[in-house]
């Protein structure tokens, strides 16, 4: 069964761009569109019959663009959490609209967008109001940033790689380091370090190794290895200027107020300005 790609929609400015930029994507990739509103059951209203018209509307405005795509609409009921983390699970991927630097608007007040990026079980892509297809034109980039060994950004790669050349674009994967403290050293890890001729070619090297089995997949998406001493959010939002797409791993840790992303996913998806995938753990 083929997975659509999924957009949520709440009538702002920032679901609109998300609901083109998942339109767009959903025709280079050959998979359908499904657009869908979440109504919480605290409304306290019956409107579905004007949502489901909005539904109809925002669909009518993608087929006009995309008359060859295929869109389905869906108005859903409950919790806004549970209910887009179980639309992201039918997904290939869920897009969301997202505001400029600040917090995730619409049905996603307060914590419950930062719930949906930390449980869910598909990439997640953010997309800004500003944002425009021109903006993924030549010359622009899919960012993706690549940390530990080769199995820890596994699936974040494979978003990178995949969407790259579904839009024949380029990547430039980003590895960060920085020293380590004196109390990290042990006999083995400076017999690497020694073999490797020093902390930046063993980090070069290291990130080699991760890219191979993606290099042998798409031998036609060019790539540039981006290798740079300083904090990984630093190093990638350094380079956002020239990106189409960030993409970012998830690291998901339970707090007693709930998931949180991890501190360099965070950081991207408030400050880059583009459209941010962040992608779950395989």
């Amino acid at each position: 069964m083929t997975r659509p790609i999924t957009v949520g929609v709440d009538g702002s400015a920032e679901s609109l761009a998300a609901v083109h930029w998942a339109a767009r994507e959903a025709v280079r990739r050959a998979l359908p569109l499904r657009v869908v509103h979440v109504q919480e059951r605290s409304d306290g209203r019956d409107g579905a019959a004007e949502l489901r018209e909005a539904l109809a509307r925002t669909a009518d405005g993608v087929i006009e663009r995309h008359p060859d795509l295929p869109v389905t609409t869906e108005l859903l009921d409950g919790d806004p959490v549970d209910a887009l983390v179980g639309a992201a699970g039918e997904s290939e991927t869920l897009v969301l609209g997202s505001r400029g630097h600040g917090a995730i608007v619409g049905f996603l007040l307060g914590s419950v967008g930062q719930q949906v990026i930390a449980t869910s079980a598909r990439p997640v892509v953010l997309v800004r109001a500003e944002d425009r297809a021109e903006s993924e034109a030549g010359g622009r980039e899919i960012v993706v940033g690549q940390q530990g060994g080769p199995d820890d950004s596994a699936a974040a790669l494979e978003f990178a790689f995949a969407t790259a050349a579904a839009r024949g674009a380029a990547v430039r994967v980003v590895r960060a380091w920085s020293l380590p403290s004196l109390y990290t050293f042990s006999p083995a890890s400076m017999k690497l370090l020694d073999e490797a001729g020093g902390l930046e070619p063993y980090e070069k090297k290291a990130l080699a190794e991760a890219l191979e089995p993606w290099l042998a997949r798409f031998p036609d998406v060019p790539v540039t290895q981006h290798v740079e001493m300083g904090s990984a959010g630093e190093v990638l939002l350094s380079v956002a200027a020239r990106a189409q797409l960030m993409v970012v791993g998830r690291r998901a840790h339970r707090t007693a107020v709930g998931s949180r992303i991890g501190s360099v996913a965070h950081g991207v998806v408030h400050h880059a300005p583009s459209p941010v995938a962040v992608v779950p753990p395989v």
